[in-house]
């Protein structure tokens, strides 16, 4: 497996060490760079070639927001996963409606960062529980989702967790193009206007 190209982007640089110190333990993890603000890291996407952005969410200059929103105009397809001690409801929605790939506290563990470096690099959506309970908390809480088939509740079940196609087709042995056309079916059928909106609102239905 070829290494995993990561930029770190964070104001503290004791943070950024230890970060890099943390990630490469892993053999297949290589941080190729680092950026202390949202503005510094965009200056180095086009250089670096990164297959994976680790942004704080609070920073001077271009904070964690404006640099997923900078990303998924100039660099489609990068994931930006946001790491921080915050927990904001609000902030949260923010970031995933902006398209971030997903939102993690600053004291997860080793293991379960470097997994979620891969998942995010795989396509999937990330998010720690306590995070995911308070995003789902934002809003009402009493939205209420059109009968699905048995099909269609399978695949959502998995898309809720963040799982991409391609792993979500392994799981209940079906074709590829058969789960990319049911994930197109619930984002109709529940009136969602991208994934990361549908996984929300999936997620809180499983919740309720």
């Amino acid at each position: 497996m070829s290494a995993i190209r990561v930029i770190i982007v964070d104001d503290q640089e004791l943070l950024r060490r230890g970060l890099r110190m943390i990630l490469e333990t892993d053999p297949v993890i290589d941080v190729v760079g680092e950026a202390e603000n949202g503005m510094r890291a965009l200056a180095l996407i086009p250089h670096l070639a990164p297959d994976v952005v680790l942004a704080d969410a609070r920073m001077p200059v271009l904070d964690g927001l404006g640099l997923v929103q900078q990303c998924t105009v100039s660099h489609p397809g990068l994931p930006v996963l946001v790491l921080t001690t915050f927990d904001d409801a609000r902030l949260v929605h923010q970031l995933l409606n902006a398209g971030a790939a997903g939102f993690l506290l600053k004291d997860i563990s080793t293991e379960a960062l470097t997994d979620a470096i891969r998942q995010v690099l795989a396509g999937g959506l990330v998010l720690d529980p306590r995070v995911a309970r308070a995003a789902l908390s934002f809003g009402s809480s009493a939205d209420r989702q059109p009968a699905l088939t048995d099909a269609e509740q399978a695949v959502a079940d998995l898309v809720a967790r963040g799982l991409p196609n391609a792993e979500i087709a392994t799981r209940l042995h079906l074709a590829h193009g058969t789960v990319k056309n049911t994930v197109s079916a619930l984002l109709r059928k529940l009136d969602e206007p991208d994934r990361t909106a549908l996984a929300l609102r999936l997620a809180r239905g499983l919740a309720i």
